[in-house]
């Protein structure tokens, strides 16, 4: 929205020709910025409260610095998924700030405002090759104002290792579980926990896992009714809706 269009419809408010549901209404679908190479979401965060997160694969490096700047800018909190670490040395030489997650190949910007936790998720993954998409999970639900507890190499290949943990998983509002291979521990986790259950098949195993879609299969045809499936090696949507949930848990 341009500032003499902007000028306008304060005005509009301030004289009662437009109600401020209505002026919110309007700016919920306002504005994008031009950047020639992307139309960059300013108010997503108006409308579904988190700024428009950047998928960076595929992006050059100036793109992606260029746009978390731009985000960051705002006074939001910017994430990039999928990011390189010459994206992050791109945007680190925008914004001193800019935190990169290797293993979740995540860049964040942090806001200057402090947060204050809504909501635990809790991040498993079944064995150390799944970290990636686990911590792509964390770096998300902790973007979005969640608390994380991350709980590493607890696949059914050893279940007492999840029994281990079960007490300390039970504390939070929503858990994300992610999985290769066959994809089991999902169904295992859903079956001892009274939360919702996102679940996240991986592109982990040998050949007849097929690059996840034997996890992503065996995942949707869980026989846990708490259990919900992302797509492949998808960390960010689990751990965005996990966070999302788990805030929602706090309001209720």
């Amino acid at each position: 929205m341009r500032p003499e269009s902007l000028k306008l419809l304060l005005e509009q408010v301030a004289s009662g020709s437009v109600t401020p549901d209505e002026a919110a209404a309007r700016l919920a679908q306002l504005p994008f910025e031009d950047l020639g190479f992307a139309r960059l979401d300013h108010h997503r965060a108006l409308r579904t409260g988190m700024p428009e997160v950047v998928f960076a694969m595929g992006k050059t490096p100036s793109q992606t610095a260029e746009l978390l700047t731009r985000i960051a800018a705002t006074g939001a909190t910017a994430l990039a998924t999928r990011a390189t670490r010459e994206a992050y040395e791109a945007t680190l030489a925008k914004v001193p700030s800019a935190i990169f997650h290797e293993t979740a190949r995540c860049i964040t910007i942090p806001t200057t405002e402090p947060q204050t936790p809504r909501g635990t998720v809790a991040v498993l993954c079944a064995g150390t090759s799944d970290l990636p998409v686990a911590e792509e999970a964390a770096v998300t639900a902790e973007t979005v104002g969640a608390s994380v507890l991350r709980i590493t190499d607890v696949g059914v290949a050893g279940l007492h290792r999840l029994l281990a943990e079960l007490p300390f998983i039970r504390t939070a509002d929503a858990i994300v579980v992610c999985a290769g291979m066959e994809g089991a521990l999902a169904s295992v986790v859903a079956g001892l926990v009274a939360v919702p259950v996102i679940a996240v098949p991986t592109s982990i195993g040998y050949g007849a896992s097929f690059e996840g879609i034997t996890a992503l299969l065996g995942m949707l045809n869980s026989c846990s009714s708490n259990v919900t499936v992302v797509n492949i090696d998808n960390g960010f949507g689990a751990g965005f809706n996990a966070a999302r949930i788990a805030a929602l848990s706090v309001r209720a």
